[in-house]
C-alpha cells in the first residue's frame, strides 16, 4: 500500500510533483503547469480511450510515449508538461498518471496555503450549508478551503469529509454499518 503525506499525495506522487513544482517555479511558469496539469487531468477524466490506454498494463511504451507526446503538443500543452509525461512514460508509471496529476493539484496548493478539502453527500449542498461548512473548516484550522463536492446517494444522509489524510464520517450509511456490526457482535 503506498505511504500518504500530510497533504494528501502519495510518496510517489509527491517526488514527481516537487521535481515539476521546482523546475515550473525555476522557469517561471508555474501559473502555466498548473493550469496545463489540470487541464491534462480533465482530459484524461473525460476521454475514454485516454483512460483505458492508461489503465491497459498491456500498452506499448515504447509506442504510446511518441503519440501521446504529440497528442499533448496538438492539444496544446507546454514543453515541460509533456516532458514531464515523457518521464512518467520513461520511468514505466504511465498507469499512475492520473495520481501524479491529482498529487501535483495538492502539492502546488500546499505551497500556496490551501488545503484542499473533499466533502461527499447524499445529496447537493445548499449555499447556505456549503458556507456553514467552510466556517466549520476555518474555525478548525484549516486556513484557506478549496472545497470539491461529490454527491453518493448510497450515503443516504450525512457527509463524509477528507481533508488532506483527515476522513470525517457521519453518514448514515456507516452509522447503520458499526450499528449492524455491534448487534452482530451481541448476538
Amino acid at each position: 500500500m503506498a505511504e500518504i503525506t500530510a497533504t494528501g499525495e502519495t510518496r510517489l506522487s509527491a517526488r514527481y510533483a516537487a521535481a515539476l513544482y521546482a523546475l515550473a517555479f525555476e522557469r517561471g511558469a508555474l501559473n502555466e503547469v498548473a493550469v496545463q496539469m489540470e487541464a491534462l487531468g480533465r482530459l484524461i477524466a473525460g476521454t475514454p480511450a485516454l483512460k483505458a490506454l492508461l489503465a491497459n498494463p498491456l500498452t506499448d511504451l515504447a509506442k504510446a510515449g511518441p503519440v501521446l507526446n504529440e497528442a499533448l503538443s496538438v492539444q496544446g500543452f507546454g514543453e515541460l508538461v509533456r516532458h514531464f509525461v515523457g518521464v512518467v512514460v520513461a520511468n514505466r508509471r504511465l498507469r499512475d498518471l492520473p495520481a501524479l496529476i491529482a498529487g501535483f493539484a495538492a502539492y502546488a496548493a500546499a505551497k500556496r496555503g490551501e488545503m484542499p478539502v473533499t466533502v461527499t453527500t447524499a445529496h447537493r449542498l445548499t449555499d447556505v450549508q456549503r458556507t456553514q461548512l467552510l466556517a466549520r473548516l476555518t474555525e478548525a484550522g484549516y486556513g484557506k478551503v478549496l472545497l470539491s463536492e461529490r454527491i453518493d446517494a448510497s450515503l443516504l444522509g450525512g457527509m463524509v469529509l477528507q481533508a488532506g489524510t483527515k476522513i470525517y464520517d457521519t453518514s448514515l450509511k456507516s452509522r447503520l454499518n458499526r450499528l449492524n456490526y455491534s448487534l452482530k457482535g451481541a448476538a
